[in-house]
């Protein structure tokens, strides 16, 4: 069964940096696309990042291009999004998630088919 634990979620003041990891189990992670999304306080759950599974190729949100770098270590089994220059608006829980297939890069979130618990990110002012 697929386990995605996240963790490096806390407080930070605006412009601070944040890294968050997700260890996930029970997959072949070197197989497997990985993505983070983020859902602030009623707003529906959106995408913010995803990485191919060799971490060839990169995708973001224009949101937070520029100040968000997503990469993996597959010999940890382990994908992170580093957060930098940090506004109030990306005040969210931020979740990891895999596809529900190998070898497939989702272009929706009902591509994704296994979710972590998340993770909660507060940027003050």
């Amino acid at each position: 069964q697929v386990q995605l634990v996240e963790s490096g979620g806390g407080l930070v003041q605006t412009g601070g940096s944040l890294r968050l990891s997700c260890a996930a189990s029970g997959l072949t992670f070197s197989t497997y696309a990985m993505g983070w999304f983020r859902q602030a306080p009623g707003k529906e759950r959106e995408f913010v990042a995803k990485i191919s599974w060799s971490g060839g190729s990169t995708y973001y949100a224009d949101s937070v291009k520029g100040r968000f770098t997503i990469s993996r270590d597959n010999a940890k089994n382990t994908v992170y999004l580093q957060m930098n220059s940090l506004k109030a608006e990306d005040t969210a829980v931020y979740y990891c998630a895999a596809p529900r297939a190998s070898y497939y890069i989702p272009t929706v979130q009902t591509g994704y088919g296994h979710w972590g618990q998340g993770t909660q990110v507060t940027v003050s002012s």
